[in-house]
């Protein structure tokens, strides 16, 4: 019967460093899905974060790539998506985003909007996707929560309200006031942070609270809640999935102070799954009729398998494990037999899903990110978004007699969408170049091609800054502009034409001398 369990699919967002990370784990403690949380910097005594399974991750206490998570809590079946917090890695989040229903941001206390948090914040914004957000390490010295307050507004317009708030600051940080529930939680601190945190609930007329918090504390705390209330505005659900309004909680990720009454007030408020538009329809989840989209491809998850996952968000119908589906793009009908429940690197076998769950599927090289599968072949989605690369380098193998395996990995980081491949030159002479969003995305592919399979590589930094697509209306097929040597001719991975600059001088003065010629950051539509 758990498998009829209303669905919640959100993703956490965050600045790096802002505990995005170690909230993921606290919620997985408090969803009874991990019985000990360990930190990204675990000491030998403790555990390694789930959602961080790649060996690079967990050395460099960042992540880079993006892990599904689910479990059944309180009534909910909830399917956490965790995504890369490295600014590098914005075009794996970007991509993440689109099969989630809501967001968690959270925030630095100490340090307010940062703008990674600004970058994720307007995707989601554009998306219409609604936004809670967790004011993060109040155990330390942090903003005045009224400053916080107004950030959100000055910064990223969109109101705020607190559902809960705090008492305290930094060391003195003693728990949080529930607004919506009039209760005060008074928290206690465990070892590591490893467990929940034991609470003591009490109404704010308690005499009990004397022996636990500090006079000044508790009328700054009152004070301030009394000036929140003449404000007036109550919460608004509505409001809230509707992207005007966020709801704000404070505490701390890393010892579970409020980690509890955001996944409860999250689950409670959020979002349902929602539509998604093909064409000119709308597919409505309770559509009977399955469809999905998949939105990022992970390979060697399992370095004992070596296989290939393609994670898929389902829109509509239900899903049942030996079904036969149509592969739009290509028209094809393939069986669903090896699908998977990912738990970071641990994996069990799914015989059914819903609209909101994501499924991994194992096998069937024929899928890539974007793809749609559905039982209606006319069904097909455009969920995923493209972007501008920002760096290029030249990647060659140094050992020519492991070419196999060289070309093996290439091929398959490729299909998951790590880099881009485009290629410089014109005619029959063409030099594959990589492109991506950030340099991280080299390091991985090189780690990966290592780790994973076995083959060195060498990475050299090309001289082009930028790449642009290009179109002149009216001219023959096989008409070129003249360029100077500060840019070249080049093709993107689908074949269209683009053009790489050394600089923005340069394409400033591409712009000058041949201004009949429209220069695109993306490829052009139709």
């Amino acid at each position: 019967m758990s498998a009829h369990l209303p669905r919640r699919t959100f993703a956490i967002i965050s600045h790096p460093d802002a505990g995005k990370t170690t909230l993921t784990e606290k919620f997985l403690l408090y969803g009874g899905a991990v019985a000990l949380a360990g930190s990204v910097t675990a000491r030998k005594d403790q555990r390694a974060t789930a959602s961080d399974w790649m060996e690079l991750e967990k050395q460099r206490g960042i992540s880079i790539s993006s892990t599904v998570l689910q479990f059944d809590y309180n009534g909910y079946r909830v399917n956490l998506l965790d995504t890369p917090g490295h600014k590098d890695f914005s075009e794996d989040t970007y991509r993440v985003l689109t099969a989630v229903d809501a967001a968690v941001m959270v925030i630095d206390a100490g340090k307010g909007i940062e703008p990674q948090t600004r970058k994720l914040f307007e995707v989601c914004r554009r998306r219409g996707v609604p936004i809670f957000t967790f004011m993060n390490k109040c155990d330390r010295p942090t903003k005045d929560p009224i400053a916080l307050l107004d950030e959100l507004e000055s910064v990223l317009g969109i109101g705020a309200f607190p559902v809960n708030w705090p008492f305290g600051n930094g060391p003195e940080f003693r728990g949080v006031y529930d607004r919506l529930e009039k209760r005060l939680h008074l928290f206690e601190r465990t070892k590591g942070g490893m467990r929940e945190a034991p609470v003591q609930v009490l109404g704010l007329d308690d005499p009990a609270i004397t022996s636990r918090i500090d006079d000044d504390i508790y009328r700054q705390g009152r004070d301030e809640l009394e000036m929140l209330e003449g404000a007036g505005a109550g919460f608004d659900r509505a409001r809230v999935l509707a992207g005007e309004i966020t709801p704000v909680y404070f505490g701390s990720a890393a010892n579970n102070f409020g980690v509890q009454l955001l996944l409860d007030g999250f689950l409670e408020h959020s979002a349902d799954p929602g539509p998604r538009v093909s064409g000119e329809r709308i597919i409505e989840p309770k559509d009977p009729e399955f469809s999905g989209f998949v939105f990022k491809i992970q390979a060697n998850m399992d370095p004992k398998h070596r296989d290939r996952i393609a994670f898929i968000r389902v829109v509509s119908g239900r899903f049942e494990r030996e079904m036969s589906v149509v592969h739009v793009q290509s028209g094809k009908k393939i069986r669903l037999s090896s699908a998977q429940k990912l738990f970071g690197q641990e994996r069990e076998t799914v015989e059914e899903g819903e609209a909101g769950d994501v499924i991994g599927i194992i096998g069937h090289d024929i899928l890539q990110i974007g793809d749609t599968l559905a039982e209606d072949r006319t069904v097909r989605f455009n969920e995923i978004p493209q972007f501008t690369p920002e760096v290029f380098a030249y990647l060659t193998n140094p050992q020519p007699g492991n070419s196999k395996k060289y070309r093996l990995g290439v091929d398959q980081l490729l299909k998951e969408g790590v880099v881009q491949q485009m290629e410089i030159g014109t005619g029959q002479v063409k030099t594959a170049i990589l492109a991506a969003v950030g340099p991280l995305q080299f390091e991985v592919v090189q780690y990966r091609l290592k780790a994973e399979y076995g083959a060195e590589s060498r990475l050299e930094k090309a001289r082009w800054q930028h790449v642009r697509w290009w179109r002149k209306p009216g001219a023959a097929e096989d008409w070129l502009p003249d360029l100077l040597s500060d840019s070249t001719h080049g093709i993107d991975a689908s074949g269209r034409r683009v053009i790489f600059f050394s600089d923005e001088w340069s394409i400033r003065n591409f712009q000058k001398r041949l201004p009949e010629v429209e220069l695109g950051t993306l490829p052009f539509e139709g």
